[in-house]
């Protein structure tokens, strides 16, 4: 009789569990953030002046992230000072980066990059103008110190524990057309897909064409994602399609340097119900650039991995506009997303919840 109800309890309680599982259960995860380089300007040890990296910033997001454990890590571009088209000191610059990672990567989340403007363009003075222009060299040597991860299939398996699919080398913005593109563009803009989402990787600063996204390839693949049945579809970019103004008269930061382009990409990110991923203004903000006309899509900035907050003191009251910050992503196999934004503030203080959006 004792072990007759023994069972009974046990059989309850099995029950029990089985029964509390989730109902919407995570199905894919992932961190991103962008900016993590400093200025040659900057007060830094003297480690952090040969690599011009905010290594005490950048390192404690690592570490979080990795507690989080999101199945990859999106990084927005700007990960190197760069700006430059010597060879030897933009492999330096990567090879310290990849070096920060590799301890993420090795632990189950995997790294995707996205170029940045610092990564591909050539900063220099023009008769007294300071100017900054993409280079062909420098879209080559992006891939070769990225290329092994955009996409290393095997790698991601290995990493993830499940696979991606729908990468394809050969899907980039070609030569000539709509976007104007005049370079190869593989291995920096690219997509896949995995556990039923969809993400794009777009290079923001393609050479002939700065500040500029290829709209036209875009809504083309977010289309064919769609048609494959992607749930969920999320873009990243370094570049914001719309300036955030955490002050009045700054200058314009985003695609909306050419307002007709931002308004034709953020008519794709609509039309697709996609959420964009940024950065490049070096600071965090969630934004619906098209609420006030119905829209629903969602900019999500986090251009806060390090570098010099784009908020000097004083010049907001929005504590959030200096706080180092990364977003993680949870898409539940409903659909539903999860995104919530944490941080801490410049002078190191403890991590906490900034924003918490569900779509």
């Amino acid at each position: 009789m004792k072990l007759s109800l023994l069972s009974l309890v046990a059989g309850l309680a099995l029950s029990t569990s089985i029964h509390a599982a989730p109902k919407d259960p995570v199905v894919a995860s992932f961190a991103t953030v962008g900016d993590s380089r400093a200025e040659p300007s900057d007060k830094l040890n003297a480690q952090d002046k040969i690599w011009l990296q905010n290594t005490k910033a950048w390192s404690r997001i690592l570490r979080e992230i990795q507690a989080q454990k999101p199945h990859a890590l999106f990084f927005n571009g700007d990960m190197i000072m760069g700006y430059t088209t010597n060879k030897a000191e933009l492999n330096r610059q990567y090879a310290y980066w990849r070096g920060m990672v590799t301890g993420l990567q090795e632990s189950g989340t995997y790294v995707v990059p996205v170029p940045g403007n610092h990564e591909v363009q050539e900063k220099f003075k023009d008769e007294g103008k300071t100017k900054k222009i993409a280079r062909q060299g420098n879209e080559d040597t992006w891939r070769e110190n990225m290329g092994d991860l955009i996409v290393d299939s095997a790698r991601w398996q290995t990493a993830v524990g499940s696979n991606l699919s729908a990468f394809d080398a050969k899907n980039a913005p070609q030569i000539g057309g709509d976007d104007k593109i005049s370079t190869d563009q593989s291995q920096l803009s690219y997509s896949f897909d995995f556990a039923g989402s969809h993400y794009v990787v777009i290079n923001t600063d393609p050479v002939g064409n700065d500040a500029h996204a290829p709209v036209a390839w875009l809504k083309a693949d977010l289309a064919q994602a769609k048609a494959r049945g992607a749930q969920r579809l999320f873009v990243f970019g370094h570049r914001p399609a719309y300036t955030y103004f955490f002050k009045p008269g700054i200058d314009l930061e985003g695609l909306d340097k050419d307002p007709e382009h931002a308004k034709a990409f953020w008519q794709v990110i609509e039309d697709a119900n996609a959420t964009y991923f940024c950065g490049h203004e070096h600071i965090y903000n969630a934004m619906q650039p098209a609420k006030t006309q119905g829209g629903k899509a969602w900019q999500v900035m986090v251009g806060s991995g390090g570098s010099p907050f784009s908020a000097d003191p004083g010049d907001s009251n929005n504590p959030h506009d200096r706080t180092y910050a990364w977003a993680h992503v949870k898409v539940h196999a409903s659909g539903k997303v999860e995104v919530d934004t944490y941080g801490f503030d410049d002078q190191y203080g403890p991590t906490k919840l900034l924003k918490h959006i569900e779509m």
